[in-house]
């Protein structure tokens, strides 16, 4: 039976329409040796058994952070999850179909989202926030086009300390609408200078704290911004640190935007992880995604419904702000349930925690004779210069211990500066280790 709804004749009115001539001609793009049909040569099937058996062995070939002394950072954070969070997660009241379109068989899940947007407008400062994105770097990317079609105008300009990936994904997303996108200055002590900006300027995106660990001045980059009429974006991959500092609403940004992988979700190799976005409520109509609303239903009760969702999905294309077609619902539902486990009182005492523990590291690390080359304040991440970096980073890797992400794998001039995270999952006789080795 055929799934293809289309009969040929449609299929070459179609084809005729677009001036080619075969299906095949749309996919000239793709490099010849990547479309080859050859025959896959796998070995022989495996029974359940054996196969579970190999798949085991090819993961133990990893170096996970449960497995390691890591002080690895970067946008990926490994904090300790609560036992709480999967159990709640995988009740059965949270299985739901997968949008929450009828609000009357969705409450729980739709009270959930409302929930989550609300502890993120806490802790943004904000008015309004969405039901979650992808992950930071699409949120950053959605926060640069919502500012693109705010303004009206085409230039923004990215910090340096912006998470280099992040830049990527802004690159791509803006590409299309004919934006324009300029680096930055960095001040020596290794924040953003935010100084002269052009009088076209869309907005500025600096990252909260740095990629460098730097904690930038926000109220400082939301003056400049109003200047010339711009917005001021910020960025935060580590949210734990939204926390401690002061919330970006109340420096003067507009759009606050960033990762909340930090909040309850595993490290998972990379993903699913979850982006968050939140603004001033004057700017609602432009939000990306979805967003839900507290009403009463027709007997006067609390109940939860999806206020705007102005995605193409649903309504004219040239009329949606974003192509986003969902929310990140089960690693939302953990954020959920993290932060209300935590509170605003245990939030904040885990970020002293890991903020002592970055002083206590940066302290060592100097005392062992090593150089930080930043001399602003930082949160839980920093950068330090190791001589012969590379063939140190492999010897403690050996030992068990990731002592942070060489730099230089990302800018060659930054080969010998190592980027260090602590998080309350490194003890200090970790960091003790971690200073001898380095300089052994």
């Amino acid at each position: 039976m055929s799934y293809v709804p289309h009969t040929p004749d449609e299929i070459h009115t179609m084809l005729e329409c677009i001036g080619v001539s075969r299906v095949e001609d749309l996919f000239d793009t793709i490099p010849r040796s990547l479309r080859q049909r050859a025959e896959l040569k796998l070995p022989a099937p495996l029974s359940e058994r054996s196969l579970l058996a190999y798949v085991r062995a090819r993961a133990e070939l990893n170096l996970s952070a449960g497995r390691s002394s890591s002080f690895l950072g970067a946008g990926a954070y490994h904090h300790f999850i609560p036992a709480t969070v999967d159990a709640l997660v995988s009740r059965g009241e949270f299985a739901t179909a997968y949008t929450p379109y009828q609000a009357e068989v969705s409450q729980g899940t739709l009270q959930a989202i409302f929930e989550f947007q609300t502890m993120i407008c806490q802790l943004t400062g904000l008015e309004v926030a969405n039901a979650s994105l992808y992950d930071g770097g699409s949120a950053a990317a959605e926060a640069a086009l919502m500012a693109l079609r705010l303004t009206h105008r085409k230039r923004i300009y990215l910090s340096p300390a912006l998470h280099p990936h992040y830049q990527q994904v802004i690159r791509t997303y803006t590409r299309g609408v004919g934006a324009e996108l300029e680096l930055l200055p960095a001040e020596t002590d290794g924040r953003t200078a935010t100084t002269e900006l052009a009088p076209d300027t869309a907005a500025v995106i600096l990252q909260q704290p740095g990629f460098f660990g730097c904690i930038e001045d926000l109220a400082r980059a939301a003056e400049c911004a109003r200047e010339v009429g711009a917005l001021c974006i910020s960025v935060t991959p580590e949210p734990l640190a939204l926390a401690l500092l002061r919330p970006p609403g109340e420096l003067g940004v507009d759009i606050a935007c960033g990762e909340a992988q930090g909040f309850g979700v595993p490290l998972s190799f990379g993903g699913p992880y979850i982006g968050f976005l939140a603004a001033r409520q004057k700017f609602v109509r432009q939000l990306p995604g979805r967003l839900i609303g507290e009403t009463v239903d027709s007997e006067g009760q609390r109940a939860f419904v999806m206020t705007l969702t102005t995605r193409e999905q649903h309504i004219r294309r040239e009329r949606a702000t974003s192509n986003i077609c969902t929310n990140q619902g089960l690693c939302m539902l953990r954020v959920t349930i993290y932060l209300a486990l935590l509170g605003r009182k245990g939030l904040r005492s885990l970020a002293e925690i890991n903020l002592s523990l970055a002083t206590y590291a940066k302290s060592k690390l100097q005392q062992a004779g090593l150089r930080l080359p930043y001399s602003a304040p930082t949160f839980n991440e920093f950068v330090v210069e190791v001589p012969d970096l590379e063939a140190r980073h492999a010897a403690l890797v050996e030992q068990g211990i990731v002592p942070g992400l060489p730099l230089g794998e990302l800018d060659p001039q930054r080969r010998d500066q190592l980027l260090v995270c602590t998080t309350e999952m490194n003890s200090r006789e970790d960091i003790d280790r971690l200073a001898r080795e380095l300089t052994a």
